[in-house]
């Protein structure tokens, strides 16, 4: 083999070897949890609102990031408008509510507004929310992540320190061909899933009974099939969907009830797999 071919096989090989990122935390915090779904319509951003919550009621100081930058969420579920400040015009100041921290591409735009944008715009929103939001002595932040496996789950596997990521899915079939995407797509990224939720696992009737909906156990056997942890089941609830309306998260205004204990035993799984 010639000098020049040599060469260019040498060159070959460093573009096709792996990259190795520099990965940086979130300033302010201590762990950084992401809950994705791969698949959207499966009540995610829901689920992750009282999740964090569900650890703020075990003494957790926490905050709320949500990457959802096409279709944010956090405004509406937890019923904040402000736009936050800039005190030097770099760095923003997450809002507060409820004691938690929140940052939002929603807090920057108006409702209606639709993002039509490409994805290094939508990577740079991402880079300003996670290293120019002075977040404050946080235990844990809590990311929404979008549906998919696109520049949001790359930008955050790649390029920002993550303790783990929590996969939300309902048991049908259709929803869990894209979970199990989004399973190898964290593997493949190095980022340590914590488990999986079976939401909106089942209704119970006014006669007492369960009436799984979506199917059974489809959440459970995918949890089996990649030797991941299930973390338990969250039914369909009439007060989950009103008080998320009201932009008042279940497990804060009533921790009590019987769904925000099903999110409270969920969440000292998790508390128990970073602390």
């Amino acid at each position: 083999m010639s000098e020049k071919k040599v060469e260019m096989s040498k060159t070959m090989k460093e573009r096709l070897a792996p990259k190795q990122f520099t990965k940086t935390p979130i300033n302010g915090t201590k762990n950084t949890i992401l809950v994705s779904s791969a698949k959207g319509g499966v009540g995610k951003s829901t689920v992750a609102i009282n999740l964090a919550f569900a650890l703020q009621n075990l003494g957790l100081k926490i905050g709320i990031l949500d990457a959802d930058v096409y279709g944010p969420s956090l405004p509406k579920l937890i019923k904040l408008n402000e736009k936050p400040k800039s005190e030097d015009g770099k760095a923003l100041i997450p809002l507060e509510k409820y004691d938690a921290q929140c940052m939002s591409m929603g807090f920057l735009v108006d409702e209606q507004t639709p993002m039509i944008w490409r994805g290094p715009m939508v990577i740079s929103a991402l880079k300003t929310m996670t290293q120019k939001v002075l977040w404050k002595d946080r235990d844990v932040i809590i990311v929404d992540m979008p549906p998919g496996t696109g520049d949001t789950q790359l930008t955050f596997a790649q390029e920002v320190k993550v303790d783990g990521a929590i996969i939300v899915s309902t048991p049908q079939d259709l929803a869990l061909l894209d979970v199990k995407r989004g399973i190898q797509m964290f593997d493949k990224t190095g980022v340590k899933i914590l488990g999986l939720i079976d939401n909106m696992s089942y209704f119970k009737g006014d006669d007492g009974k369960e009436y799984k909906i979506f199917g059974e156990s489809g959440v459970e056997n995918t949890a089996k099939e990649f030797d991941k942890e299930f973390l338990g089941h969250i039914p369909i609830h009439q007060d989950l969907r009103s008080s998320a309306d009201k932009g008042d998260p279940l497990t804060h205004s009533n921790p009590d009830h019987e769904v925000s204990k099903l999110f409270k035993n969920i969440a000292e799984k998790i508390k128990q797999s970073f602390l």
